[in-house]
């Protein structure tokens, strides 16, 4: 990658260059390896138990983890200094797309590498490091992440849960609960936040049998049968002093950025599930005889597998995209230097930066992985509801999704929230870019020449930018720091903005492609164009009906009219036959029956 992107949300106002993005054709082969293993590992150790997994076998989960440690594919994150594999964030983000398709178990191990193992990675000590980690790459330890409480979801730091410091001053006395803790039914060392004094929330590292401590029944589950989901108690639990994680009282920079994390990791493994779910649909597709010839022949089946194919690689896009800019942010925090003791500060503030990223990402994701797996059993029909076919898991797998990693909705305030706070802290040149469009507006808007591949797609990317500036404008003119009660206008501009990060990311993917101009990837190229004209236009379409619903609420009379008849001109542009585009893109699956670039 040429260049970093140093600020997280700058791609709402500056112009993105290809070459400042890292993209799945860029993966070496080291990456592509590891993504082998995996897969091998899941077809000889994984699939052949799948039933027994979604039974809920903790000795198989266990046993499976720790086959999965000795062969080194659960040490992505954790530095080689402490038994891990110290690898970059893009080889981790491949490792768990890859590691989707083993359903619960890709949700045991994610849970254990991502937000169980990544707050001691960050944020621990030399001496937790060094006491927990080596067993926790190899899984001779399991990891939890404790943070949900029956009356605190979303409202994390309303949790209830208290430590307080016992007379000796040895330990923190824990009591309280948690609730909806994901590998708490076999997992030996659990992230868990609690208010010292009941007023400054703070991480600690707790142990399995530590007295007090006791896990709760199984929950029983729409989806994600084979992994354990149980409550957690503390009564008079004692917890060393030096299992502290991070600072007294900062244990939100803990939570927030693990959280950011665990986000952006939902998204790859969404990547995973709407490609297998692709597979799945596309070879029943051409099994399935209706009619005396096969559904995949029907033109409406097509335009769904076209649409599911086209909303993946632009996902795939956004994933490897952002792994790219997180990854290259830590390195240069790593490169930056510093004591142990502040590490974790600098990783807070690195991940920090990609937060509204992190959130786009995961409401995209899940969004897209729901809909390709409803149109997925759509494809099956009443087959689809049946058990004996995988698409019905992936359909009810797919639910919580939406729900993990703080809500849809929660991510949906906070992408223009954050954005703001970037903005008023003069990270961002927000507003001054939101003014001088203005004036810009009033002027004649001709439209230019798109003699080029992707002209035209890279010119609605850029006017898609000043329509979010301009609405957002509006708006923060009309409520200023009362927007942020506005959550209908909120949603619609966040819905703006996932979708211009979603354009420029499978727009700045496939022109990265066409500047290489490699003769050997020329159908590969033609169906990413196709994909990119397609989705981009779409989008478009997208973009101008939300921005008319935020007009219609932020004006009225002849101003709405002003404010429509420029959103007019900023949307003006050449439309394309999608139908006949999505025709070439579904033939391209079909015949290949798996997610086609």
């Amino acid at each position: 990658m040429a260049q970093n992107n140093r600020w997280g949300g700058r791609f709402v106002v500056e112009d993105i260059t290809p070459d400042a993005i890292v993209t799945p054709e860029d993966f070496t082969d080291e990456q592509r390896m590891i993504a082998d293993a995996a897969r091998a590992f899941l077809a000889g150790e994984v699939r052949p138990r799948d039933a027994e997994i979604e039974a809920l076998n903790y000795e198989l989960t266990t046993q499976l983890l720790r086959k999965a440690g000795d062969l080194g594919l659960l040490g992505a994150d954790v530095p080689e200094a402490y038994g891990g594999l110290g690898l970059d964030k893009v080889s981790s983000t491949l490792l768990a797309e890859t590691f989707s398709e083993a359903s619960s178990f890709a949700l045991s191990i994610g849970a254990h590498v991502g937000i169980g193992t990544l707050p001691i990675v960050f944020f621990g000590t030399p001496e937790q490091k060094q006491r927990y980690l080596p067993d926790l790459a190899t899984a001779k330890r399991i990891a939890a992440y404790c943070l949900t409480e029956p009356a605190s979801g979303s409202d994390a730091l309303g949790a209830r849960t208290t430590a307080r410091l016992s007379p000796d001053g040895k330990h923190y006395i824990l009591n309280g609960s948690k609730l909806y803790i994901t590998n708490s039914g076999f997992a030996d060392v659990f992230i868990v936040y609690a208010k010292v004094n009941g007023d400054h929330f703070t991480a600690f590292i707790v142990e399995r049998g530590y007295p007090g401590f006791s896990i709760g029944p199984e929950e029983h589950k729409m989806g994600i049968k084979g992994s354990s989901t149980c409550p957690i108690f503390f009564e008079d639990t004692p917890v060393p002093v030096e299992n502290v994680l991070g600072e007294i009282g900062k244990g939100h920079l803990i939570a927030f950025n693990i959280l950011n994390i665990g986000r952006f990791k939902l998204a790859a493994g969404c990547v995973g599930g709407a490609k297998e779910t692709i597979g799945l649909s596309s070879k029943y597709a051409n099994q399935r005889k209706q009619f005396g010839r096969s559904i995949s022949s029907f033109p409406l089946i097509g335009a769904k597998l076209a649409d599911m194919n086209i909303a993946t690689y632009v996902l795939e896009s956004m994933v490897y995209r952002t792994a790219g800019w997180i990854d290259a942010l830590l390195q240069e925090s790593e490169a930056e230097g510093g004591t142990d003791e502040n590490a974790g500060a600098r990783a807070a503030k690195a991940i920090s930066e990609y937060a509204l990223e992190c959130s786009i990402n995961k409401v995209f994701a899940t969004e897209v992985l729901d809909h390709v797996a409803d149109e997925g059993v759509q494809i099956h029909g009443g087959y689809g509801y049946i058990r004996e076919y995988k698409v019905e898991r992936i359909y009810r797998d797919s639910r919580i999704n939406r729900i993990f990693e703080g809500t849809n909705e929660i991510n949906r305030m906070l992408i223009p929230g954050t954005l703001m706070k970037k903005a008023l802290k003069g990270e961002l040149p927000l507003l001054r870019k939101a003014r001088a469009l203005q004036a810009e507006l009033l002027q004649p808007m001709p439209l230019p020449s798109f003699d080029e591949p992707l002209s035209k797609e890279t010119y609605r990317v850029q006017q898609a930018k000043k329509i979010f500036l301009a609405v957002g404008g509006l708006a923060v003119q009309k409520y200023g720091l009362a927007l942020e009660q506005q959550q209908e206008v909120l949603c619609l501009l966040a819905d703006m903005m996932i979708q211009v990060f979603a354009m420029e990311s499978a727009s700045l993917r496939t022109r990265k492609m066409l500047q290489k101009a490699d003769p050997a990837a020329a159908a590969r190229i033609k169906n990413a164009t196709e994909m990119t004209v397609v989705f981009v236009q779409e989008a478009m379409e997208r973009v101008e009906r939300y921005a008319k619903t935020a007009l219609s609420a932020l004006e009225e009379g002849d101003s709405l009219q002003t404010q429509l008849s420029v959103l007019k001109k900023l949307t003006r542009a050449p439309l394309s036959d999608t139908i006949a585009l999505k025709r070439g893109i579904a033939a391209r699956v079909i015949r290949s029956e798996q997610y086609t670039l």
